[in-house]
This record gives C-alpha cells, sequence and structure tokens, in this order.
C-alpha cells in the first residue's frame, strides 16, 4: 500500500521540485511578498532586514561545511571504510539494507545530529556498494533518521531551558531534561519511531522495474597514489610521524574535554571527526587527497546558506514568524496548544531552518499562552522542538550534506520524504496530544 502511495508523490516531486538554491530563492521571493503584505513593512525595509541578516550564518554554514568535509575524510580513512563494510555485510537484501540504514541513523541522529547526518549517509553508501538497492530511497531512509534529532540529547530547544539563566527563565524557569527529553511522552515518540520509520521506508520498497540502482563502481573514491619523488617537502607531506603526532594531540584534547564533564556539540563532533581522519590517514597527503574529494559536494552550504540566513532575518524582523505562530495559539485551548505548537512550528521552519533560532521566534509566543491556558509548558516546548524536526524531511537546508555525500538531487529523496512526513506527523500530533 505505501509502495503505491509512494510512488505518485516520487513522481510529483521528481517533477516540480527545483534545484535547492531555485528553492531557496523561490522563499525569499515568498516571505519577502508576505512580510510587506501582511506585516505592512515598507520593500526598501524588508530589503533592508533581508540585507543586514544575510551574512547572519556564516559561523553555521562553516560548521556544517566542515561536518560535510570532516565526516566524509573520516569515511575514507581504511579503518572506517572497513568497518562500514562489515556493517554493510549484515543487510542481506534490499529490505534489510533500507532498515538498517534507516536504524542506524535514527540511532546517531538521536545521539547528535550533526553525526548522524554524516554516519546516515556515508552507511547508504556503503550498502549500496554491496546490496542491489533503490538508491534513491536508500539515501531517503538515511536522511528520514534526521527526525529525532530534537527529541534527542543534542536538542537545542530542551536543552536550552534547561540552562540557567536562559532568555525565559524570569516566565517558565529552569526545566529538566527529565521534564523534556527523558520524560515520558517524548521517550514514547521517539521508541515509536524509531518502530515506524524503518517499517514505512521498507513498505516504500518499489518493485525492480521501478527501482533506480547505482553502479557501485561509481560510488568508489578516487585510489590514492604516493608520491615517488624523493624531495624533502614531498618525504614532509608522505611522513606517518606528523599525521600520528597531530592527531593523537587533538584526540588527547577530547579525552580531557569529556573526562570534565564536556558534551557533544557540533564543534566538539567536527574537531573528532577532523582529528581522528588525521591520525587514521596517517600521512598530510592522504589527507588532502581526501579533502579534495569531500570538498567537491560543499558547494550548495556555501551558496544556499546565506540566503536562509536572510530569509530567517525577514520572518523574525518583519514580525512575520510571530504572527504566524500568533494566529496558531489564538484557537487553542490546554488540551490542544501542544499539537498547534507542532503545527505552527513546523511550518516556522520551513523559513526559519535552527532550533535554536526558531525557539528565540516562538517562546514569546507559546510561553505566554502555555501559562496563561494552564499548558503543560515543557510538552508545549518539546512540541515546537518536534515541529521544527518534523519538516526538516521536506526541507532542503539540512538535506545538503547528505545529498552532497550520496551525490543526488533533493528532488531524488523527498517524494519519499514527504510520505514519511504525513505518516511521522499523524504520530507525532497523537502522542504530543494523548501520550
Amino acid at each position: 500500500m505505501l509502495n503505491a502511495a509512494a510512488k505518485p508523490l516520487v513522481k510529483l516531486v521528481e517533477r516540480y521540485l527545483p534545484d535547492p538554491y531555485v528553492f531557496v530563492l523561490l522563499l525569499s521571493i515568498v516571505v519577502f511578498v508576505a512580510a510587506v503584505f501582511f506585516e505592512q513593512q515598507s520593500p526598501l525595509q524588508v530589503v533592508q532586514f533581508w540585507g543586514d541578516g544575510f551574512w547572519g550564518l556564516l559561523s553555521f554554514s562553516m560548521q556544517m561545511l566542515l561536518v560535510l568535509v570532516t565526516g566524509f575524510m573520516l569515511a575514507n580513512t581504511p579503518l572506517v571504510k572497513g568497518i562500514l563494510d562489515r556493517l554493510a555485510k549484515l543487510a542481506g537484501g534490499a529490505g534489510q539494507a533500507i532498515v538498517l540504514v534507516t536504524l542506524v541513523s535514527l540511532a546517531a541522529s538521536w545521539l547528535n545530529w550533526g553525526f548522524g547526518l554524516v554516519v546516515g549517509a556515508l552507511f547508504a553508501k556503503a550498502l549500496a556498494k554491496r546490496v542491489k538497492v533503490d538508491y534513491r530511497l536508500l539515501v531517503a531512509s538515511a536522511y528520514s533518521g534526521f527526525i529525532v534529532w530534537h527529541g534527542g540529547l543534542a536538542g537545542s530547544i530542551p536543552l536550552t531551558i534547561a540552562t540557567p539563566n536562559h532568555f525565559s527563565a524570569s516566565q517558565i524557569g529552569v526545566i529538566a531534561t527529565s521534564d523534556t527529553i527523558f520524560a515520558g511522552f517524548n521517550l514514547l515518540l521517539v521508541a515509536l519511531l524509531f518502530i515506524a520509520v524503518p517499517l514505512v521506508n521498507y513498505l516504500m520498497l518499489p518493485k525492480a522495474d521501478d527501482s533506480v540502482y547505482v553502479d557501485p563502481a561509481k560510488l568508489r573514491d578516487d585510489s590514492y597514489s604516493k608520491s615517488q619523488s624523493n624531495r624533502p617537502a614531498d618525504k614532509l607531506e608522505n611522513s606517518i610521524v606528523l599525521g600520528l603526532l597531530l592527531g593523537f594531540a587533538g584526540l588527547g584534547y577530547l579525552v580531557q574535554y569529556f573526562v570534565k564533564g564536556g558534551g557533544l556539540n557540533l564543534n566538539i563532533v567536527n574537531f573528532l571527526f577532523l582529528f581522528l581522519a588525521i591520525a587514521l590517514h596517517g600521512t598530510p597527503s592522504r589527507l588532502l587527497h581526501s579533502l579534495q574529494q569531500a570538498i567537491k559536494g560543499g558547494a550548495g552550504i556555501v551558496i544556499q546558506f546565506p540566503f536562509y540566513a536572510g530569509i530567517m532575518a525577514i520572518m523574525v524582523q518583519s514580525g512575520l514568524a510571530q504572527s504566524m505562530s500568533q494566529w496558531f495559539v489564538s484557537f487553542a485551548t490546554a488540551d490542544t496548544l501542544a499539537f498547534w505548537s507542532f503545527i505552527s512550528a513546523g511550518i516556522v521552519n520551513i523559513f526559519v531552518p535552527s532550533g535554536g533560532g526558531q525557539w528565540a521566534v516562538q517562546a514569546p509566543v507559546m510561553l505566554p499562552a502555555a501559562l496563561e491556558l494552564g499548558a503543560d509548558v515543557s510538552r508545549v516546548a518539546m512540541a515546537v522542538a518536534w515541529g521544527d524536526a518534523w519538516t526538516n524531511l521536506i526541507q532542503p537546508f539540512w538535506a545538503l550534506p547528505v545529498l552532497a555525500i550520496a551525490g543526488l538531487k533533493a528532488k531524488d529523496i523527498m517524494g519519499y520524504c514527504l510520505l514519511q512526513l504525513l505518516v511521522t506527523g499523524v504520530i507525532i500530533s497523537l502522542v504530543l496530544s494523548f501520550g
């Protein structure tokens, strides 16, 4: 049944979804027009918002580029290649490959979202080299596991409200993660998604005649050849001592960091990937060869993220994001506020694809409403978190690193992700409302 339902969605998306760069340009126009007509902002003022915010994601853009590059370099080391290949052997067929990559991505994303994006995509490539399976669905399955990130250990909203002196502390105090990430309703939701997401992906598996396979030879990385020159500079570039010294120095820092109680964040994940890659490649020349392959897929991140920063600036500065949230809150009750918070967050996320940024926009609307209606504040906060994670399934912003690693385009996977959006939306809504 799900295969039959997915087939027209896949064809629809393949036909009408433009390249992510065109998609972000269209979003920019939509937000510009909405700010002028609904928020009564002058065109010149909206342009000012857009231009002032255009470079607001530079730091994050670099982090995301490093997620792609360092993850690729690590996976390209002989040791990690071997591990991924051995794990891939556990899949005896197409169905098992789909389920296995989904579970790995779900588990990795629950630990840390950046880790999940990279691991899922790299494992999908390893599976495609060994198993004859529809490559589009395989990569879509790897990306679908990303949906649990905001209900996991690196969820930015629950971690923010668990931090002393956070910006809403005067209203709601500090809410421990035992009431958000480790609350019964959230753990139930995560457990259900660990069952439902792999099952839906498995049931979407197309018939052999409709499948799109990839030549395993095209997934193999360019072979590395050591320079045969005897120049002193070449000896340095091929020195395993340099690689090991620097690699283990970085890993030594990480040991101290974790011993002192440090937690996972995007910078630490990138640091870990980078210095593991340096150590495991051994020589600087091997690392640089891998870097040249990795950087090819980063163009989309470099060019598109500034446009999303401009969109976010218009949404926030014009008041458009708050107006959207207030509209949903206007007809909510104590029992339905979590549901409408989830839906509104899902819509806002299309234009403000940042968990922390979205909370800064929606918290001033959702929290007073929760207090006034007597709703469960922690559940409302997690509803916003899940809404943010939910529509990431159809937001090319987050898919860019996965697509770059896999060598696909957004239109190749978004049809499958659209069906996942519908199914998971029902599950999340029910648990937030009644769980």
